[in-house]
């Protein structure tokens, strides 16, 4: 068997977009005379020719090399070229997460919203990324032999249509120019680019002039034309150049439905139709000359209809913002109160205000009438709208065009867009502007803009990968039954959310639109186990024979009656049931029905805010209907390693303000605290909730000191080590750091904190006693000298106490051989048993009674200060003992 070879280190890589072309190709070669030690990662392309010439030639010149060969670890320096965007290089995605990874980029395409953060960035909107990178080896005064010329050549006549497209620039000239005094051939350039067509590829190209239909798009001829086939067309880019040059055609987009997707390329002679910002609408990329993007679940019909809507939103668009906006706008000043914003939408029957500074027109802020309803109904009318408003928003220019506009309304989901002149508010466009506009068109809304089609892309693969298969088998049940019975089912909240941040989470919750009760009960009976339901939430928990619970609920909208209520439960859809949860990274769903499997359901963003790492409410309430919200927010912050959003933050404050915890009972605060101890660094959750004031919110007492953060710190530790043993009892890590966090409070005073926190009398009277016990231990061990007391005298002080009490006292202690020797006690000495016990006093002769625990006592010690072995030694020892205890009339068990 061939030995393993070991991954090549390479400090500095230099990679490209993933199917890439000659542009990509050759800015790589270009990049490494930039960067001369850098290894070369090749991307891949579907393009024959490129894939041939790159297996034949570049191989064997250049420094390239597999990713599956190098150590991603090792990678300091990225560079990127003819690309800036994160899901166009998934060949070198494990690198993107090396901790204080460099990247340096080089691009001629538009800006897009998921672009790397990069410490050098050089994007010029040349014609080709090629020139830009041979512009800057020639400004070092760097020369090339004559295959890295003609290899650089290529890209830059590829990416420009041979200087013909209209994104070439004099740049892209130049640079040619350096290249052939530095000896490109520009006969090999001509050869490579104007190949031959294969008999397949005439037959294909025969068909796209056949299907090619001219519309007129506001003045401007588009050419649509597809062809339709079960394999890969190879070169299916050559045969749209071929088809342009064979008639004369300013603007092309090819169809090819190829399998089980659409490949779609485009090309753009006229500077009216920017084919790039389309085909990033279908989610590809390129530039204003030449594009492309590949579609999955779409017909060819369905992909008509969405570039059709595109076209008329973006070729020379007609419609602007000033023929479509409301003007002069209502409006209502930012010292006003919510009940004042009532009024005022009441009477103008409006959805939404801008608000603005007072005496200006300013635009600081969106009130909803929906939020300002509710603010009234929880008795806020007096809260100024300062403390509820959105302040969140996009604004748009008045010469605005019509897609862009779509893209803040639909996509972004923002209802009411404000139109500005300045910083002056002149009017405003509302979504109903928007859409009797719309219905006047002759095109549907863009797919891609819709909030409700994005929603449903389809993680069937992520979900695959990151679930065991009992997981997987388990869903794919629950979602058969659920077909069965004619009703969606959905894996929602925290289940989802940790499939994409590849986080293991199994506690599976479903929501089934129908009877929730009635779905768990025959899931149970198919699965195997028993339910619990729960009428008044319309909700059951399904436990499997292997333990496994399944929470099931019916779709449902919970609404408060008040501040800090307990919610009230209505039957309603998904979209409702998502609605109502804590945060938008909780508000996803996952379609586990046969046929939609992987579905994912995202109507309130959910999936940029994962990106973003970002906590965010659903509404401006959310903190005024459940304050325990605000625990939550903070745990799920240091959790995923998040940051609460601006508004988000700004309402927790309020909150506080408002002294909601006050109103909330201290079983809710406690279950939520109880949930943050479980976490693996609770800490930071209390420091955290300390700089919010939340810790003084929740009682007075709680309140962090320096000494308390110190020992808290310990307790960590402590647990963690603990908990790396896997020794029992388990901890109960509640009591643990209600232990530390209240330290320093006085024994009168300690029923404040129970009291607040809700303890049961038994909790109550338990965690006073351990607290009893903890004090007088750490005097005992204040006298316990290593090597001069016993470990016996050690074993006597602790073991009466329970272990989260030992594990404070270990954390508390500051002498080091007091810790070691705790920690001894909890792995070793406590786990220490003799080999009598009372049936052989007995069969020694010795009547039973309190002579027993004396004899059995003082073996235990002898045994951990190793003076008893064996059996026959504690039988001799007892005798012993028994003997002393008739003649003494009793004996003292201390040492």
């Amino acid at each position: 068997m061939s030995k393993k070879q070991p991954k090549l280190s390479a400090p500095t890589v230099i990679t490209g977009h993933a199917n890439a072309d000659f542009d990509a190709l050759a800015a790589m070669v270009a990049a490494s005379k930039l960067y001369p030690d850098a290894v070369l990662i090749f991307p891949g392309s579907q393009e024959t020719n490129l894939r041939n010439f790159f297996i034949e030639s570049t191989t064997y010149l250049f420094n390239f090399k597999a990713f599956k060969d190098i150590d991603p670890a090792s990678v300091e320096l990225l560079v990127v070229v003819d690309t800036r965007q994160r899901s166009r290089i998934p060949h070198v995605r494990p690198v993107l997460d090396n901790p204080n990874l460099r990247i340096h980029l080089y691009d001629h395409h538009p800006d897009s919203d998921e672009d790397l953060p990069a410490e050098k960035s050089v994007v010029k909107f040349w014609g080709a990324t090629t020139s830009i990178i041979v512009d800057e080896i020639r400004e070092r005064g760097l020369t090339l032999n004559m295959e890295e010329a003609t290899l650089l050549g290529l890209g830059i006549y590829e990416d420009t249509g041979s200087f013909a497209f209209n994104t070439t620039t004099p740049h892209d000239f130049k640079a040619a120019g350096w290249l052939k005094q530095q000896g490109m051939d520009i006969e090999a350039v001509s050869d490579l680019l104007s190949r031959e067509l294969s008999a397949a590829q005439v037959t294909y190209l025969g068909e796209l002039l056949k299907n090619a239909k001219t519309y007129d798009i506001h003045g401007v001829d588009v050419i649509i034309t597809e062809i339709s086939t079960d394999r890969f067309v190879p070169d299916f880019a050559l045969l749209v150049h071929k088809l342009m040059d064979m008639e004369k055609i300013k603007v092309v987009f090819a169809l090819g439905r190829m399998a089980d997707r659409i490949h779609v390329v485009s090309r753009s002679r006229n500077p009216d139709v920017n084919v790039g910002q389309i085909c990033s609408s279908l989610g590809g990329g390129g530039h204003e000359a030449a594009a492309s993007a590949t579609v999955k679940d779409k017909t060819l019909a369905e992909l008509r209809d969405d570039l059709f809507a595109l076209f008329y939103s973006q070729i020379n668009p007609q419609i602007v913002v000033d023929g479509l906006m409301s003007r002069p706008p209502v409006v209502i000043e930012g010292d006003k109160s919510m009940a004042d914003a009532v009024e005022l939408m009441t009477r103008y029957g409006l959805k939404d205000v801008p608000v603005v500074s007072a005496n200006t027109m300013k635009c600081i802020g969106i009130m909803g009438h929906k939020t300002a309803d509710k603010a009234l109904s929880h008795h806020l009318g007096d809260i100024g709208l300062s403390e509820y408003m959105t302040r969140k928003f996009e604004t748009v220019e008045v010469k605005t065009d019509l897609y862009r506009v779509m893209e803040i309304i639909l996509s972004n989901r923002q209802r009411m867009l404000p139109v500005v002149d300045g910083e002056e508010l002149v009017g405003v466009i509302t979504r109903t502007d928007l859409m009797n506009m719309l219905i006047d068109e002759p095109a549907r809304i863009p797919d891609s803009l819709l909030p409700e089609r994005r929603r449903e892309r389809n993680i069937a693969a992520q979900v695959k990968n990151r679930l065991p298969q009992k997981m997987l088998n388990l869903l794919k049940s629950a979602g058969d039954l659920g077909h069965k019975l004619g009703w969606e089912v959905y894996a929602v909240g925290g289940f989802v959310r940790d499939i994409l941040l590849g986080r293991p989470n199994f506690d599976l919750d479903l929501v089934v639109e129908g009877d929730g009760i009635e779905f768990a009960r025959k899931f149970a009976s198919l699965s195997g186990g028993r339910v619990k339901a729960h009428s008044k939430f319309k909700t059951a928990v399904v436990i499997l024979d292997d333990g496994q619970r399944v929470d099931v609920a019916t779709a449902r909208l919970e609404y408060y009656e008040y501040p800090a209520a307990l919610p009230t439960v209505e039957l309603s859809s998904i979209k409702m049931d998502l609605y109502r949860r804590d945060f938008t990274v909780n508000a996803l769903a996952l379609r586990i029905n046969p046929g939609r499997f992987g579905q994912l359901v995202d109507f309130f963003g959910a999936e940029r805010d994962i990106r973003n790492r970002t906590i965010r409410v659903l509404h401006s309430l959310s903190f005024v209907e459940d304050p325990t919200r605000i625990l939550r927010a903070i745990r799920f912050e240091r959790r995923f390693d998040f940051q609460i959003g601006g508004q988000t933050m700004r309402l927790i404050k309020n909150a506080l303000n408002l002294e909601l915890f006050s109103k909330l009972s201290g079983t809710r605060v406690m279950h939520e605290l109880q949930w943050i101890m479980n976490e693996e660094d609770p800490l930071a959750c209390f420091i955290r909730m300390q700089e919010l004031g939340i810790m003084a919110a929740i009682h007075p007492l709680l309140k962090l000191t320096k000494d308390k953060v110190q020992i808290l710190t310990e307790l960590g530790k402590v647990h963690n080590w603990y908990k790396l043993l896997y020794l029992e009892p388990e901890i109960t890590s509640w009591k643990l750091y209600i232990l530390g966090m209240t330290m320093g409070i006085k024994r009168e005073d300690i029923g404040q904190v129970t009291t607040r926190l809700h303890f049961t009398r038994k909790e109550e009277k338990d965690f006073k006693q351990l607290r009893d016990m903890i004090g007088d231990a750490l005097m005992k061990l204040m006298g316990w000298r290593e090597g001069k007391s016993k470990l016996s005298r050690l074993y006597s002080i602790l073991h009466p106490i329970p272990v989260e009490g030992i594990l404070f006292l270990m954390a508390r202690s500051r002498k080091e051989h007091i810790r070691r020797n705790i920690s001894q006690y909890l792995a070793r000495l406590r786990y220490v048993k003799i080999d009598v016990d009372g049936k052989d006093l007995l069969n020694l002769g010795i009547e039973p009674g309190p002579i027993y625990t004396i004899i059995l006592d003082r073996l235990m010690r002898a045994k951990i200060d190793g003076h008893v072995e064996t059996r026959e030694e504690q039988l001799e020892m007892a005798i012993k003992i028994f003997k002393e205890d008739l003649v003494q009339n009793g004996d003292s068990t201390e040492n």
